[in-house]
């Protein structure tokens, strides 16, 4: 059984994806991560995430190893990774990779649970549950500001704000696999929602959508 997540910077996906994971016993994958390990390997060599060629060849090196580390999570390591997850031959590189995880969980797990920003439109468009995760861009970004806050990283709210309408933009934007709602995903906005709160809608709707009920 494969879950789609799919949704804005910041709108809480990622967190929520490990929770459903863990209650439903499956294997996660944060797709953002193989990204962010192409942003960090491009810029930690050097060279300019706009450089397609040069992302797309470092796309295709990337395994599971690449994932781990706080380095990730740097905010520069964020803006690169949403101008290298415009470049084609990087969305293709990484594809077989994402379809890999979703039909073949690491043994143990009862199904994959995948979060991203095309997973239910591109990635596993056959996926038995899809949902959509977002929020307004305000709430996001005063959620990234406190993040950010708490690492003892300097930040004006601002331009956290503008870097998450910057990175809407871009998503949005790009020709290949550009963010948006499957046809056929279900909605949860948790601007007005904290963890807990965004995690029992989940399951609720998870488990409407496994019992054949109407939203």
């Amino acid at each position: 059984m494969i879950i789609a997540i799919d949704g804005p910077a910041a709108s809480g996906k990622g967190t929520l994806s490990r929770r459903l994971a863990r209650h439903y016993g499956f294997a996660c994958l944060d797709t953002g991560k193989l990204y962010r390990a192409v942003a960090w390997k491009i810029l930690d060599s050097g060279q300019n995430p706009a450089d397609s060629q040069a992302a797309e060849t470092v796309a295709r090196r990337i395994g599971p190893a690449d994932l781990e580390g706080s380095r990730l999570t740097e905010d520069r390591v964020s803006q690169a990774a949403s101008v290298v997850a415009a470049h084609p031959g990087v969305r293709a590189a990484l594809l077989d990779f994402q379809r890999n995880f979703a039909r073949h969980p690491p043994p143990g797990a009862k199904g994959a649970i995948l979060d991203g920003r095309d997973i239910g439109t591109v990635i596993c468009p056959d996926a038995e549950v899809k949902l959509y995760v977002t929020a307004s861009a305000e709430a996001r970004a005063s959620r990234r500001f406190k993040e950010l806050q708490e690492s003892g990283a300097e930040a004006i709210y601002q331009r956290v704000l503008q870097d998450i309408e910057q990175r809407d933009a871009r998503d949005r934007g790009r020709p290949t696999a550009p963010l948006k709602q499957a046809d056929d995903a279900l909605l949860l906005d948790t601007t007005a929602l904290d963890a807990d709160a965004a995690f029992k809608e989940a399951v609720d709707l998870v488990e409407k959508k496994l019992a054949g009920k109407p939203r």
